[in-house]
């Protein structure tokens, strides 16, 4: 039987730096989570506490998530998230299959252009944004907040383009001389087949619009049309009542429903991210 084979100290060291420094990441990304949970059950609503464990734990902050909008800020995100996304989705793709597959005036620099367009941070077209919608009256609507989320997709074009790119043109080539035209062949070809990248696209824009609050502060105004960002903000932004044990409570709540949607994603989303680097 042969023996073994020896690893080198060099590989040894080299392994066990690794590992460290992985031990190092995790745990530097589980201290916030862990006090998070133990501000979510401390009953005097502060944000600190003198042990790990609150010395009288409590899931008082966790009752008090039903009498609270939680439950409305909850909905009216996951209204905007999916919404958004599916809307982006639809426009990501058809956008992507373009500068893909078709040829048109524009296309080397149409899709850089629109890029370094959206580089420019939200915050910075805030002042105007606010300043036409009040003058229209268009404040303080879901709907509105919706259309001006769903219009930031330039980056997300470009990685599905990417992965539109690996998909072999021969097989668009073979449905064309079978009579098939651009509709059929996105639809019938291209997107069976590009399943991974779209869950990629759907569950990133997701997690992007479910965490926006820039925007929100601007457009939303009434409780009612809070999202999970104002809502929050709205539990810790009073000058003498400060709930920081709601606001934990609430943050881990609102977390859960991304965690099981990146459990049941996440072998596509993997799949589809290893291929899309392929080829850009």
């Amino acid at each position: 039987m042969a023996s073994p084979k020896r690893v080198k100290p060099s590989e040894r060291i080299r392994v066990w730096s690794i590992r460290i420094v992985l031990w190092i990441v995790i745990a530097l990304a589980l201290i916030p989570l862990l006090y998070v949970v133990t501000a979510s059950l401390n009953p005097s609503q502060s944000s600190y506490s003198a042990s790990i464990i609150p010395l009288h734990p409590t899931l008082s902050n966790y009752e008090e998530v039903f009498q609270s909008g939680f439950f409305t800020w909850l909905l009216n995100t996951t209204e905007v998230a999916v919404v958004v996304a599916a809307a982006q989705l639809i426009m990501t793709t058809m956008a992507a299959y373009a500068f893909s597959r078709m040829r048109f005036l524009g296309r080397k620099y149409g899709l850089m252009t629109m890029i370094l367009l959206q580089m420019f941070p939200n915050s910075m077209a805030v002042a105007a944004i606010y300043a036409v919608l009040a003058q229209v009256g268009l404040l303080d609507r879901l709907w509105v907040y919706m259309l001006l989320l769903i219009g930031g997709s330039a980056f997300n074009i470009w990685i599905t383009k990417g992965y539109f790119d690996t998909i072999p043109k021969e097989l668009d080539e073979s449905a064309v001389v079978d009579g098939a035209g651009h509709i059929t062949v996105f639809l019938r070809i291209v997107l069976p087949l590009a399943r991974p990248m779209l869950a990629v696209i759907f569950f990133l824009t997701i997690i992007g619009t479910y965490s926006e609050y820039i925007l929100a502060g601007t457009v939303l105004q009434s409780p009612g049309n809070y999202t999970l960002g104002l809502g929050l903000y709205s539990l810790i932004n009073g000058q003498f009542a400060q709930n920081w044990g709601l606001f934990a409570a609430c943050s881990l709540l609102a977390a859960l429903p991304l965690a099981i949607a990146f459990a049941f994603l996440n072998p596509l989303m993997a799949k589809g991210l290893t291929s899309g680097a392929i080829k850009g």
